[in-house]
């Protein structure tokens, strides 16, 4: 496996972004004719449009992505990611036009900032405008300006988190990269099993897992975020069709539970899509390949979006 600094060819990514208000949407552009699948984990996800692309639908094109914050409220911004493709005929045909297909989810960003900020359809069409080939703007940026992680004892003592990129090309050439917006319930554990992110005791990071497993009682809920998300959104080259891009999203689930602990609990939103360009094959191991691929750099790009948003 050798590291890439690029989405496969052809993949397009822009954010819009609020830094006072704390809140922002990112958008993925595929190449036309791209396949998507999904994997919802979390115990509370804010999704749109995911059904069509689940691996019991008719198989549709995937015109967009979105990942949004503004938790509910930020699928609106889906609307403007739809007008735009729409104006430029790119969607499902249908005999009144074309239709485009943009699979949403958004996370919990309203006690960051101004709540009264959302994305919504002007946002979205922004971050259209914005998208561009070529490694992403991480960090404090679109659906990561106002996330946090490590929340269990109060948003003030939780760290800041954001977008993170990673990318990998395998031995067959497949490249495979993962976009991450981290808003975790939990923390983000580095490569060597440690908190890279988690809530602050004093000087030093403390591990939620270890005081979930402690509390004689639950904490004050009054201060801890109940409202939480990681969402990821894979691209390929693989020859994937819709079902196998499913399978891949759901091994991509796999990195996030690499990086982050607790994790898909009843705090959390999380979702995991997985879009692919290349033309589908009867070779499963092209699946396992990229689903391989996928929770690598899926780990690697949470734990990229605390890094991120630190520097």
């Amino acid at each position: 496996m050798a590291e890439s600094a690029s989405p496969p060819s052809g993949f397009e990514i822009g954010h819009w972004s609020d830094l006072e208000a704390a809140t922002g949407c990112t958008v993925v552009i595929p190449p036309p004719g791209s396949r998507c699948g999904v994997d919802v984990r979390g115990g509370g996800p804010g999704t749109r449009e995911t059904e069509v692309i689940g691996p019991l639908s008719g198989a549709h094109d995937v015109s967009a992505v979105l990942l949004t914050g503004g938790s509910a409220f930020g699928l609106a911004a889906a609307d403007g990611v739809t007008r735009w493709l729409a104006e430029r005929g790119r969607g499902h045909p249908t005999p009144g036009g074309v239709v485009p297909i943009v699979p949403a989810a958004v996370l919990y960003d309203l006690a960051e900032g101004d709540p009264s900020v959302r994305p919504g359809a002007e946002q979205g069409y922004a971050a259209c405008e914005a998208a561009r080939p070529g490694p992403p703007e991480r960090g404090r940026v679109g659906a990561g300006s106002g996330a946090a992680v490590g929340k269990i004892l109060g948003r003030g003592r939780a760290v800041k988190a954001g977008i993170g990129f990673a990318a990998a090309r395998g031995g067959q050439g497949v490249a495979v990269s993962a976009l991450a917006a981290v808003n975790a319930f939990g923390d983000v554990i580095g490569e060597d099993g440690a908190v890279l992110a988690g809530p602050r005791d004093e000087e030093r990071a403390v591990s939620t897992a270890e005081l979930v497993a402690s509390m004689p009682e639950p904490p004050d809920w009054s201060v801890v975020e109940e409202r939480n998300t990681t969402l990821v959104c894979v691209m390929t080259d693989a020859g994937l069709d819709q079902a196998a891009c499913s399978r891949v999203a759901r091994m991509a689930s796999g990195g996030v539970a690499r990086a982050v602990d607790p994790v898909f609990s009843d705090f959390d939103g999380d979702v995991a899509f997985c879009v692919s360009s290349g033309e589908p094959q009867r070779d499963r191991f092209a699946g396992m390949v990229a689903g391989t691929l996928a929770a690598t750099v899926t780990a690697a790009a949470i734990r990229d979006a605390v890094r991120q948003a630190a520097g």
